[in-house]
């Protein structure tokens, strides 16, 4: 089963944990977290905490190592996912 949705939960500190893990599919900035919209099928870029878009179907097994990697490694644990 791979990850089909990931999304960031309040609370989100903005340390960069996420992005050391798994750049290719969070973004950070210093206000915020996201997930880049070129992994996500609507193709847009925030938390994706209220669309809950899909990940691109060709890109979800590939990804799934550094999405767990980064929900691991989350100090204040508000990264969420999905298997399908």
């Amino acid at each position: 089963m791979a990850i089909k949705v990931v999304w960031i939960e309040e609370g989100c500190i903005t340390c960069n944990a996420c992005e050391a893990e798994c750049p290719d599919v969070f973004a950070v900035s210093d206000t915020s977290s996201t997930i880049k919209a070129s992994v996500r099928e609507d193709g847009r870029e925030s938390e994706n905490r209220k669309e809950k878009s899909p990940l691109k179907a060709e890109l979800q097994a590939s990804l799934e190592a550094g999405i767990e990697a980064a929900a691991t490694g989350c100090p204040v644990e508000v990264i969420r996912f999905e298997k399908a």
